[in-house]
C-alpha cells in the first residue's frame, strides 16, 4: 500500500516591526495593490493543495491589524503571538503547530509576497529525501569586503555562494529540536536554515526564484506596487445543463421566471449562474463549481446559486483580480429570455460587483433538436474575462 501523503503546515513570520520601510504601520500590513502585503503573501500558501494548514506569527500589538488584513479561509489557523526576536517568534509558531500531527513545515517571511506555488511545491517535494531544504540563488554580483572607512579590502570569490530565500522547508521533528537547543545558545541566527546547520541538520539547496524578493525598504514596496500595477487578461469558459421537472418557475441568472416547469438540481439549478461560476473559476485555474460546492454535501441543497458566483468572484478578488466582462448564452426552447434580459444582467452585475454594461445575456433555441429541442432541459454557456496582476500564478 502506498505511503500516506505527509501533513504539511506553513508558518508565516509576521511579528517584526519593519522600521526600515517607514510608514505608519509595520510593513507587512502596508497596502500593496489595495491589499496588505501579508494578504498577498498568504495567497499562494492558502491556494496550494499540498499545504494542509497555515498559521501566522504576529506581534502582540497587531491582532486588530491582522484580523483586518487576512481573508477568511478554512486552512488558516488562529495567529500565534511572536517574541522579541525572529528566532523566538518562529519557536513560538512551531510550538503552536506541535499540537497537531505535523510531518513537514514551511517557514516563510511574510514580506515575500511573490513566492510562487511552484516554488512551494519544489520545497515540499525535495523534503521527500531530506530533513531541511533551502531555496537559494547563486550570487552573480562581484563581492567586495570593505573596512570600517568604506574602502575595499578584498574581492571575495563568489563560487559556491548563494543568496538564501524562504520558504525554507523542514521535517518538523528536527527543526523543532534545533530551535529548542538554540534557545539556550548565545549564537545569533538570521534564518531557520542557519539554526538547522548549527544543530547538525544537513540542509540541501534547491533553486530559488528571482521574483521572490523580500520587501525591506520603502523603495522595495514601491517597486512591488509597480510590478502589480501591470496586469494581464485571462479568459475562462463554463457550461451547465439541468433537466426540467415539475414546478411553476425557473431560476435563470438569479431571476425567477414564471413557467410551467422548474429546473431540477441539488441547489436552485440556476444553469446561468452555474456556468458563470465555472467561467470565473476557469479564468483563475481554481477548479470548478463541483470542487468548491460538492453536490454530495447536503448544506448546498436548495441554496441560491448567487452564493456560488459570489464565491468565485471573491476568489478572484483575493488574488488582486477583477471581472472585466461576462458573456452568457442560454439555450432553451422556452421560456422566452428577452423580457427578462435586463433583470438578469442587473442581478448578475450586482452579484459580481460590476456595472451591468459588463454583462451580456443572449439566448437561442436548439432548433427543436435533441433534449433541449424537446423541451426536456436548459443549457448555458458562459465566458468570463478577468484581469489579474501580471505574473500572478
Amino acid at each position: 500500500m502506498a505511503n500516506a501523503r505527509p501533513t504539511v503546515f506553513a508558518l508565516l513570520v509576521a511579528a517584526g516591526r519593519g522600521s526600515r520601510a517607514g510608514g505608519p504601520v509595520p510593513k507587512q500590513y502596508q497596502a500593496l495593490a489595495g491589499r496588505a502585503i501579508l494578504a498577498h503573501t498568504l495567497t499562494a500558501f492558502l491556494d496550494e493543495p499540498a499545504i494542509d494548514a497555515v498559521a501566522v506569527v504576529i506581534h502582540p500589538d497587531d491582532e486588530a491589524r491582522y484580523r483586518a488584513a487576512v481573508p477568511d479561509h478554512e486552512k488558516l489557523r488562529p495567529p500565534v503571538l511572536g517574541g522579541g526576536e525572529r528566532q523566538e517568534s518562529v519557536r513560538n509558531g512551531l510550538a503552536g503547530l506541535g499540537a497537531a500531527p505535523t510531518d513537514l513545515v514551511l517557514i516563510h517571511d511574510a514580506v515575500r509576497p511573490f513566492a510562487s506555488r511552484s516554488l512551494l511545491r519544489s520545497v515540499i517535494e525535495a523534503l521527500g529525501d531530506e530533513d531541511a531544504i533551502l531555496p537559494a540563488l547563486p550570487v552573480t554580483d562581484t563581492l567586495k569586503r570593505a573596512d570600517t572607512t568604506g574602502h575595499v579590502e578584498a574581492t571575495v570569490p563568489r563560487a559556491g555562494l548563494y543568496g538564501a530565500q524562504t520558504p525554507q522547508g523542514f521535517r518538523f521533528g528536527p527543526i523543532m529540536a534545533a530551535h529548542a537547543r538554540a534557545a539556550g545558545s548565545p549564537a545569533s541566527f538570521t534564518d531557520d536554515a542557519s539554526i538547522a546547520e548549527w544543530a547538525g541538520v544537513p540542509v540541501r539547496i534547491v533553486p530559488g526564484e528571482a521574483a521572490n524578493v523580500k520587501l525591506t525598504t520603502a523603495d522595495d514596496i514601491r517597486m512591488a506596487e509597480a510590478r502589480l500595477s501591470t496586469t494581464e487578461t485571462r479568459t475562462g469558459t463554463g457550461y451547465d445543463v439541468h433537466a426540467l421537472g415539475p414546478g411553476s418557475s425557473v431560476m435563470l441568472g438569479g431571476v425567477a421566471i414564471p413557467f410551467d416547469r422548474s429546473l431540477v438540481g441539488h441547489s436552485d439549478a440556476d444553469v446561468a449562474l452555474h456556468a458563470l461560476t465555472d467561467a470565473v473559476l476557469g479564468a483563475i485555474a481554481d477548479g470548478d463549481i463541483g470542487s468548491h460546492f460538492p453536490p454530495s454535501d447536503p448544506q448546498w441543497r436548495g441554496v441560491s446559486s448567487d452564493r456560488f458566483l459570489a464565491h468565485a468572484v471573491a476568489r478572484l478578488a483575493a488574488r488582486g483580480g477583477a471581472v472585466v466582462h461576462l458573456d452568457l448564452t442560454l439555450i432553451a426552447e422556452a421560456p422566452k429570455v428577452g423580457p427578462h434580459r435586463e433583470a438578469m444582467r442587473n442581478r448578475i452585475a450586482a452579484i459580481c460587483g460590476i456595472d451591468p454594461g459588463r454583462v451580456a445575456v443572449k439566448a437561442t433555441t436548439n432548433e427543436k433538436m435533441g433534449f433541449i429541442g424537446r423541451g426536456e432541459g436548459i443549457a448555458a454557456l458562459a465566458t468570463a474575462t478577468v484581469r489579474l496582476p501580471a505574473g500572478e500564478p
